[in-house]
C-alpha cells in the first residue's frame, strides 16, 4: 500500500512540479528563440561545418527537394542549443540547487565551468584535428570513385564524430568527483590500466561513425591520453585522510 500524503506534502510535491514546468517552459522558449535567430546565419554556419571537405577540394551535394532545408533547419537547431545553454543551465540549476547540501553546490560551482571548457575543447580538438585526418583518409581510401557526399550524411558524420569527443573529454571530471568521494583512487585506475585500454579501444569503435580503423585509432589515442591524465588527477583529488591511511605512498 502507497503512504497516503499529508496537505503539507502535496503542496509540496505541487511545488516541485511547478517548478520543474516553468523550467522546462523557459528553457523551450530560451530554444527557439535562439534556434529562430540562429537561422538567419544558416548559411555561414554550414560553410563553418564543411569547410574541412572545402579544404579537401571537395563540395556537398543534396540528392532530396527539401533536404537542404532541413539541414538549414537541424544545423539552426543545434545552433539554438548551444547559444541557449547557459539560459537552460540556470534553469536546471535553479531547480536542482534547493536540494542540495553546501558543499555539494561547491562541487558543482567549481565543476561546472571545468565541464563546460572540456566539453568545448573536445569538440574543437575533434573538428579542427581528428575529423580531418579522418575525412583525407577516407576520400583517399576511395581511391578513384567520384565523391558524391550528402549534405544531410555529412552533417550526421560530423556531429557523430565531434560530440562524442567532447563527451569523453569530461573523463578527468568524472575521475575527479569519484575520488573524492572516495569510490575510485589512483591505483583502481593504475591496476585496471590495460582493461581500460581494451575498453577504450571498444567504445572508440562503437562511437566511430565509420568502419575504418584508422578513426577508431584517431579517437581512441586523445582517450586513452586522457585516461592517463585522469590518473594525475586522481592523485592530486584524493582526500588528505586516504594520503595518511596509507602513508602517502603509491606504486606506479
Amino acid at each position: 500500500m502507497f503512504k497516503k500524503l499529508t496537505p503539507e506534502e502535496k503542496m509540496t510535491l505541487l511545488q516541485h512540479l511547478e517548478d520543474l514546468r516553468k523550467a522546462l517552459l523557459w528553457s523551450l522558449v530560451a530554444i527557439v528563440v535562439a534556434a529562430l535567430a540562429s537561422f538567419s546565419y544558416s548559411d555561414q554556419i554550414l560553410a563553418l561545418v564543411q569547410k574541412p571537405m572545402t579544404d579537401l577540394g571537395l563540395s556537398l551535394v543534396y540528392i532530396g527537394v527539401t533536404e537542404g532545408f532541413y539541414v538549414k533547419l537541424k544545423l539552426s537547431l543545434l545552433a539554438g542549443l548551444i547559444l541557449s545553454f547557459p539560459v537552460v543551465a540556470w534553469q536546471i540549476w535553479s531547480f536542482v540547487a534547493p536540494a542540495l547540501y553546501p558543499h555539494e553546490r561547491r562541487y558543482v560551482y567549481t565543476l561546472f565551468p571545468v565541464i563546460v571548457v572540456l566539453f568545448v575543447v573536445g569538440v574543437v580538438f575533434a573538428y579542427s584535428t581528428i575529423l580531418k585526418m579522418a575525412l583525407a583518409f577516407l576520400v583517399y581510401i576511395a581511391g578513384g570513385l567520384t565523391p558524391m557526399i550528402t549534405v544531410d550524411k555529412y552533417l550526421s558524420f560530423v556531429l557523430t564524430f565531434t560530440i562524442p569527443f567532447g563527451l569523453v573529454f569530461e573523463l578527468p571530471v568524472v575521475v575527479y568527483f569519484l575520488t573524492r568521494v572516495g569510490i575510485i583512487g589512483p591505483e583502481v585506475l593504475i591496476r585496471n590500466r590495460r582493461y581500460a585500454i581494451i575498453g577504450i579501444f571498444v567504445i572508440a569503435a562503437a562511437l566511430t561513425p565509420g568502419p575504418d580503423p584508422v578513426s577508431q585509432v584517431l579517437m581512441a589515442v586523445p582517450v586513452y591520453l586522457l585516461y592517463e591524465a585522469s590518473v594525475l588527477v586522481s592523485k592530486l583529488a584524493r582526500p588528505k585522510s586516504a594520503l595518511h591511511a596509507e602513508g602517502g605512498e603509491e606504486t606506479v
